[in-house]
C-alpha cells in the first residue's frame, strides 16, 4: 500500500520558486513515458486527467484526448493503475486526479478514496462537484489524507470564497478565465488582483491555471502567483504526436520550468 503525504504539496510549492503543474490525460498516448517526461522536464505537480464522455469544463484538445482514451476502453481502474505506477517511479512528486464526479462516486465515495490512497494519490479535483456537494465525496478523501483540491473563478466573489476553502486542502486552483479550457488567457492585472485577493484568504498555494500555453505567459503568471498550471498545451503535443510525445514533452516542460522556476517567491 502507498501512502498519501501532505509533505509531498509542502515541498513542491515550499521551494524558493514558484511550482510548475502540469496536466496531461490518463489513458492517452503512452502514459507512463508521458508522465515521466514531464518529470524529467521539471514538472513539480502532476495532474492526472480521468476520461470522461462529458467533459464540461474542457476545451476541444482536451475533450479530444477524452476521446482518444475512451476510445482505448481506459477505465478508472487503468487510471488507478498508472496512478499506482506513477508513485512507485516518482515516490516524492505530488499526484493529482482531477476529473468529473462520475466516475468517482458511481462505486461509492469511500472505494473511490480508498483505492485512490492505495495508489499513492495526493489530491483531487473534482471539477463539477462544488463545495455545497462536499458530502458526496470530501469527508471519504479527507479521512484517507487526500487532499480536496478545490476550484476559484474570476466570479467567486468574497460572500462565496469561504465556502470553496472549508475543507480545501492541498492547494487552490485559480481559473483565470470564465469558460473553458482552451486557448484565452486572463490580463496579467487581474490575475494579480485575484491572487493576492485569494492570498487574502486562505494559507493554501494558490496556483493559476486555464489558458497559459508560453513560457512568457508562464513566467508572467509566476510573477503573482505559488503555482502556475499548464493543461491544454501538452495534451496538444500528446495528440499530435503519439508514441513520440513524450521528448516533445521534456522539451516544453524544460521551457515552462525555466520560465517558472526564475521566479522568485519574493515577487510573488
Amino acid at each position: 500500500m502507498n501512502d498519501t503525504s501532505p509533505d509531498r504539496f509542502a515541498a513542491a510549492f515550499g521551494k524558493p520558486h514558484p511550482a510548475l503543474v502540469c496536466f496531461v490525460t490518463a489513458g492517452d498516448g503512452d502514459t507512463d513515458a508521458n508522465l515521466d517526461a514531464l518529470v524529467e522536464g521539471g514538472a513539480d505537480v502532476i495532474e492526472l486527467g480521468m476520461p470522461f464522455t462529458d467533459p464540461m469544463a474542457d476545451g476541444p484538445a482536451i475533450q479530444a484526448a477524452n476521446l482518444r482514451s475512451l476510445g482505448k476502453r481506459t477505465s478508472t481502474a487503468d487510471v488507478l493503475a498508472i496512478a499506482t505506477r506513477f508513485r512507485a517511479r516518482h515516490p516524492d512528486v505530488p499526484l493529482v486526479l482531477m476529473g468529473y464526479a462520475n466516475p468517482m462516486v458511481r462505486r461509492g465515495p469511500e472505494w473511490f478514496a480508498s483505492a485512490a490512497k492505495d495508489a499513492g494519490v495526493d489530491g483531487v479535483i473534482c471539477v463539477d462537484l462544488g463545495p455545497e456537494e462536499d458530502p458526496d465525496l470530501g469527508p471519504a478523501l479527507r479521512d484517507k489524507g487526500i487532499a480536496v483540491i478545490r476550484l476559484a473563478t474570476p466570479t467567486t466573489d468574497d460572500k462565496r470564497l469561504p465556502q470553496v476553502l472549508d475543507g480545501a486542502g492541498g492547494f487552490l486552483y485559480y481559473v483565470s478565465v470564465a469558460g473553458i479550457t482552451g486557448k484565452q488567457q486572463a490580463a496579467s492585472a487581474s490575475i494579480a488582483d485575484a491572487v493576492a485577493r485569494l492570498k487574502g484568504q486562505t494559507d493554501l498555494p494558490v496556483a493559476v491555471g486555464f489558458g497559459v500555453r508560453t513560457p512568457d505567459q508562464a513566467a508572467d503568471i509566476a510573477q503573482h502567483a505559488d503555482g502556475v498550471v499548464v493543461g491544454s498545451a501538452l495534451v496538444e503535443l500528446v495528440g499530435e504526436h503519439g508514441k513520440d510525445a513524450p521528448q516533445h514533452l521534456r522539451d516544453a516542460v524544460s521551457a515552462l520550468a525555466k520560465a517558472v522556476h526564475s521566479a522568485s517567491k519574493a515577487d510573488a
